[in-house]
């Protein structure tokens, strides 16, 4: 065996290895971010306790998409990440449920209260 042939097939090991460091590598940051966008998704914990609790009041616009909801929702400090909450509404029962009006919501309301507040009646919850 000569030495080009020795050197040849040293490199293409070494390329392989890498090749599959990096694939690895991929799968792991990727299995991390799908675990944890989905433990955001499950968890549904407020952006704060209780005792921190803003008060913000929101607007929500006939003809609001659902995604443009969420990125509202993002802005005004409500909710952490617009992605997570707009899965969460899409797999909630109120999805195509959200009625227009303004809102009082508090930092301390998990996405799924704020969801379904959106989603009564309002006539329902003055009744009650």
């Amino acid at each position: 065996m000569s030495a080009k042939q020795v050197i040849g097939a040293f490199l293409g090991v070494v390329f392989k290895i890498v090749v599959w460091a990096i694939i690895i590598m991929l799968v792991y940051k990727y299995a991390i971010y799908g675990y944890t966008f989905g433990f955001e998704v499950f968890s549904d914990r407020p952006v704060a306790t209780a005792a921190t609790g803003v008060t913000v009041n929101v607007a929500i616009v006939e003809g609001k998409s659902n995604m443009e909801i969420a990125r509202l929702l993002k802005e005004k400090g409500l909710i952490e990440d617009a992605n997570v909450f707009y899965v969460q509404l899409m797999l909630s029962d109120y999805k195509d449920k959200i009625k227009p009006g303004i809102y009082d919501f508090s930092t301390a309301m998990t996405a799924e209260e704020m969801i379904k507040l959106m989603a009564e009646d309002p006539n329902e919850t003055e009744e009650e």
